[in-house]
Order: structure tokens, then C-alpha cells, then sequence
């Protein structure tokens, strides 16, 4: 049994003992056999000296044991390292930021504690995956939709704390953005009720996120500030009918009025749904009479609405010289058991694991590594940003890679959050070392020379948080000072997650 970072075994045998006491000796882990499972399956350090691996886990069933167990952490000063699921695939999944750290692991809580279909809100504990959430609406005859993430298998918290997004309509698919009211433990055990839960017997906690004073939600993404046990969500009703076209342009500088007439029509809400972005080939080479751009123009409501939504947007689209716009097929909801085999089940708000095929065997790569990671760095949703982006990886992709693309996929262009466009890059990682070397090298190289062009990423796995915080650097890294004085004053003990998200506790800033 490995010892937690600078935790004396007497300490440590005396926390495991209460926390044994306090959740039952079958819920504390400390065998090696019961910690492996905690590792990241897809580290890019699987098997080395510096890989991120636990010391125990602890999983309690209720709020109050939550609190029974970070109160004897913070008794011995033990660092806990909280997971909903433990499924945060491609950013560290349930391994510890801080080597040593115990689990604090919330898959007990697994409540579906409200779905209101009057007022479309949830209100779930983070033990609760998309499949659970979606199991309970379809079985209670619910006319809401949730929005799922790829895949559907993670925590609804966990998956919005963290700043995951989905593929319905706007707003459901910002998770964190959709979210309202969450039920907190700090690090000393007290618990908090945020926006309107703050008022005792509160009516609206899931009607209004905002409450009273200064807005505190904001601290617990992506954070290490408190352990979130429960979260409203609002949850969309079950749309009409769905409508698409895609648009097409031939000439890669269309880019620019194409995104142009995209932007005004979903600023607009004219286009509601998650777009799909193509093109941009990295030999900057289109095969004749093959676009040079497409993008997925998707559209949600009544069937009346949407039919004129769609037309607007072909006069629109039409103003670009040269566009195609090609009309999809209109789907009325509930779905047919013919339509759900032919569509992509999460526009229509349904989970499902198929995006793990996306590296899996197949002709084309017919011996996946088995994993990847995700530089996923945000620019503006514009032409001329995107059209640099794409000439700076032409550029830098065979210089970073050693003149071989190293089987990295990209940019995948996603437009889940409104004004905005992350264009990720997918590393791939397996259990070949040197393989994982180069692909570490990679994407240090990638997130600094993003970051000299104002590039940065919005999520990042856990062995580069700190990497990634580094670049949010303006005024002396003032942004992350402020963070680093909350940390201190509400767990000033440095307990909760340290270094999630290059939030680190004092003790450990200069280690």
C-alpha cells in the first residue's frame, strides 16, 4: 500500500480506519489490485516513473458520508482527488492530478433526484450517467430531451464541472452554461446551496441560477474548491421536428463568408442546432470539384417554424458566389424505429458509445493505438482565424512531429458553445513509450506555439493542466493568483484536488 505524499503510515492508517468507521470497511480501497482500477487507461505516461496513480479510494453513498470522509481528510491533512464516474476518457480519467492522492469517488450517488417536464430541469446527483438520466425520462414518459455528450457513459456533473459539451440545441449543449443550482461540501465538511438553494425550503433552486450576490457556481468548474453532490440542469422539451442542410463552398478562402453567414444566422437563433464543420485539408490540395468547406446547418422546433427558419437560411447562404446548399430531410419527434437507425443518435438526445469506433480498428487504421488525447485550443469563430489556424498546422504539424504526422488526427472543428470554435487536434496513445514520448513532445510544442499566436486551450488532460494554466499568463498570471487566494482561504489546508486545473494549495505551489 503506497502512501499518500508527505502522510505519515500512523496518519494514514488512522484516516483509512475512520473512514472505514464512517462508510463501511467494503467502500474504503487500498489493495493494489482494487487501486489499478483507478488508473488512466490512456496516460501518456502508462508505466513510467512520473505517471499520475492513487494511493486508495473511498467511495461513500450519501452527502453526509461526504462530509464524514473530507473532515477526516482534513484532519490529516490527506489529499483527495474527487471523480463523479472516473469516465473523463482523453483528459485523465480517474487517476489523481497529484500523484498519491485518495479518490474521493461519488459513483454511489447515483440518484435521479427530480426531472420536472413542466419547467424541463433535472436535478441529479454525480453518481448519474447520461444512460441513467435518459433511462429515467424514457421510463417515466417524460417529454424532455437531455443532451448527451460522445460518449454517454460519464457523469452529468462530472462532464459539465469539467466543460464538456453536447449536440443538441442551444443552450442544453454548454453543460456547465445550462446548469442551475448546485449543492456543494467544502473542504471543511460544511455544506452549501448555491444561487436560489440558499434559501431554506427554496422553491426555485432549479428555476434561477443566479440567486442573490456575487455568483459563486463559477468556482467549481474545473476546480478544487469544493465537492459538488448535487446539480440542476435545465433539460430541453422535446422538440417538433429536426431540419438540415449542408452547405457547401468550393474555394477554400470562402471559409470566411461562409462562418460569416453561419454566425449572424445562430447569433440570430435562426440555426439552433450543433454544427459539423469540414474541410481544410492539410496538403491544402481539394481532389477537383470537391468542396473545399461544408458545414452542417441543423435546426430544431415546430415543424411550421423550422421550414421558414430553413428557407432564411438558403437566401442567406445563397449570397455566397458559388455555395450549394443541399436540403436534408425533415424528422418528426419521437423519432421512427427506421429514422433512429440512420440518424446520429446524439442530436436527438440520446447516448450511446459509438464515438469510441472513431480510433477503433478499421481499414483505415488498422492498428489503433488505443487512445488518445485531446489539444483542443479555442479560437475565433471567423474566416480569416480559422484559415491562420489551419495554415499554422500545415506549417508546424511535420516540425513538431519529426516529419511524420505520428498518426495525429485534425483539426476536427467543433462549434459546441456559441460564438466560439475549437479546433482540436487528437493525439494517439498506447502503451509504446517512446511512442507516448513523442506524442508528449508534441503537444508541449503545440500548446506554446498556439499560445504566442493568443491561442489556448479550454480543457486539457491532467498532466498538462498546469502546462495549459501557464498560458493564461497576462498581468503575471494574475488570473491564476486570484484562484490560488480563494484556494487558501476556503481549503487552507490543501486537501481538495490539488493542482486540478493548475489550482494548487500552498504546501505544494513551489513543489
Amino acid at each position: 500500500m503506497a502512501l499518500p505524499p508527505n502522510v505519515a503510515a500512523a496518519d494514514f492508517n488512522a484516516a483509512l480506519a475512520a473512514w472505514r468507521a464512517a462508510i463501511g470497511a467494503d467502500w474504503v480501497f487500498t489493495s493494489d489490485e482494487d487501486v489499478a482500477l483507478y488508473r488512466d487507461a490512456y496516460s501518456p505516461l502508462y508505466g513510467e516513473p512520473d505517471e499520475r496513480v492513487a494511493s486508495g479510494a473511498v467511495a461513500p453513498s450519501t452527502v453526509e458520508q461526504v462530509q464524514a470522509v473530507v473532515r477526516i481528510a482534513n484532519q490529516y491533512r490527506i489529499p483527495l482527488y474527487a471523480i463523479s464516474t472516473g469516465r473523463n476518457l482523453a483528459y485523465g480519467g480517474s487517476a489523481p492530478v497529484h500523484s498519491g492522492s485518495v479518490v474521493l469517488d461519488l459513483k454511489r450517488l447515483n440518484r435521479v433526484l427530480e426531472v420536472n417536464e413542466r419547467n424541463a430541469y433535472a436535478l441529479v446527483e454525480p453518481g448519474v450517467s447520461y444512460f441513467d438520466l435518459y433511462e429515467h425520462v424514457t421510463k417515466s414518459g417524460l417529454d424532455v430531451w437531455i443532451d448527451p455528450p460522445d460518449p454517454g457513459w460519464g457523469s452529468v456533473i462530472g462532464n459539465a464541472l469539467d466543460g464538456g459539451g453536447g449536440w443538441t440545441a442551444s443552450p442544453f449543449r454548454d453543460h456547465f452554461g445550462s446548469h442551475c443550482g448546485m449543492e456543494v461540501v467544502l473542504a471543511n465538511g460544511e455544506i452549501v446551496r448555491t444561487g436560489m438553494g440558499a434559501v431554506p425550503g427554496a422553491k426555485s433552486w432549479q428555476h434561477n441560477k443566479w440567486g442573490y450576490g456575487p455568483w459563486v457556481d463559477g468556482l467549481f468548474r474545473q476546480g478544487n474548491m469544493g465537492v459538488v453532490t448535487k446539480m440542476g440542469f435545465y433539460l430541453m422539451p422535446r422538440p417538433e421536428a429536426y431540419v438540415s442542410a449542408t452547405v457547401q463552398v468550393f474555394r477554400e478562402a470562402d471559409i470566411v463568408p461562409l462562418l460569416d453567414t453561419l454566425n449572424l444566422l445562430e447569433n440570430q437563433h435562426v440555426v439552433n442546432g450543433s454544427t459539423s464543420l469540414f474541410g481544410g485539408r492539410i496538403d491544402a490540395a481539394a481532389p477537383a470539384g470537391a468542396p473545399a468547406w461544408s458545414v452542417l446547418v441543423p435546426i430544431y422546433g415546430p415543424e411550421k417554424v423550422i421550414r421558414a427558419q430553413l428557407e432564411y437560411a438558403r437566401e442567406k447562404f445563397a449570397k455566397i458566389p458559388g455555395a450549394k446548399f443541399i436540403e436534408g430531410e425533415l424528422l418528426r419527434t419521437p423519432l421512427s424505429d427506421e429514422a433512429l437507425k440512420r440518424v446520429r443518435l446524439v442530436n436527438f438526445g440520446i447516448p450511446n458509445l459509438s464515438t469510441f469506433g472513431m480510433l477503433g480498428r478499421s481499414v483505415g487504421n488498422p492498428e489503433p493505438a488505443g487512445g488518445h488525447i485531446g489539444f483542443s485550443p479555442i479560437i475565433p469563430r471567423t474566416g480569416e482565424a480559422l484559415l491562420e489556424y489551419l495554415r499554422f498546422y500545415r506549417e508546424y504539424l511535420p516540425k513538431v512531429s519529426g516529419g511524420s504526422n505520428l498518426g495525429i488526427i485534425g483539426p476536427v472543428y467543433m462549434t459546441n458553445w456559441e460564438r466560439s470554435l475549437v479546433a482540436m487536434i487528437m493525439f494517439p496513445i498506447g502503451r509504446d513509450k517512446a511512442r507516448n514520448a513523442q506524442m508528449r513532445k508534441a503537444f508541449r510544442e503545440f500548446v506554446a506555439l498556439a499560445a504566442e499566436r493568443g491561442w489556448a486551450e479550454y480543457r486539457a488532460p491532467a498532466i498538462f493542466q498546469d502546462l495549459v494554466s501557464d498560458t493564461y499568463s497576462y498581468n503575471n498570471h494574475a488570473l491564476r493568483r486570484l484562484r490560488e487566494t480563494i484556494k487558501d482561504a476556503v481549503d487552507p489546508n490543501g486537501i481538495l484536488s490539488p493542482g486540478r486545473y493548475g489550482v494548487w494549495p500552498k504546501h505544494l505551489r513551489k513543489t
